[in-house]
């Protein structure tokens, strides 16, 4: 594979924030949230914040859009919701809010998680985007699944020392777009 760390650069560490989504879990309980949580300090990032809300669009589109005006908070993984039963509802909360889709993120991790449920990786529907300059990750609520985003994908793309390209070095150029726009209409 056409990819490497470079051992010339610094880790730079991220700062992340989990989002469960669930009428049922409480932190107690919350599996795939402790999964998450566990991977991002074991890596060396920051767990800047970790809450539970329920299956409503504007319940999780209000802490999204809370955490994504928060300067501490690179990336928000968020865990359920992404089924096609009636309360999952986290893909259609979160997608009108991207400024930039992420349609890479879905194929790739469908394409792992192939390998480990077949066929049934039809029945999630993970997403990815950004929303101003923050990350913005829709992982199925299974811990298994939150694995697999975090240990093949997730993980890789927020170290600064993954070549050929990763998440952390584009970052600090995320809101251009959105600057631009402001400085015409301003």
């Amino acid at each position: 594979m056409g990819h490497h760390s470079d051992d010339d650069r610094p880790f730079l560490p991220v700062g992340f924030a989990v989002l469960t989504v669930s009428d049922t879990r409480t932190l107690a309980d919350d599996k795939s949230g402790q999964t998450l949580t566990e991977r991002i300090e074991k890596a060396g990032h920051r767990l800047a914040a970790r809450e539970i809300v329920t299956d409503e669009v504007e319940a999780i589109r209000a802490v999204v859009r809370r955490w994504a005006d928060d300067p501490a908070i690179d990336a928000v993984l968020t865990t359920g919701g992404t089924g096609f039963t009636g309360r999952d509802v986290t893909p259609e909360a979160l997608e009108p809010l991207f400024d930039k889709r992420m349609d890479g993120f879905s194929q790739v991790f469908h394409r792992i998680s192939y390998d480990k449920i077949g066929t049934s990786t039809i029945q999630s529907r993970a997403t990815a985007g950004t929303v101003g300059a923050t990350f913005v990750f829709g992982l199925p609520g299974s811990p298994g699944a939150c694995r697999d985003a975090w240990d093949h994908i997730i993980e890789q793309q927020f170290d600064y020392r993954r070549r050929p390209c990763n998440f952390v070095e584009i970052m600090p150029r995320l809101d251009e777009h959105l600057k631009r726009g402001a400085a015409r209409s301003g």
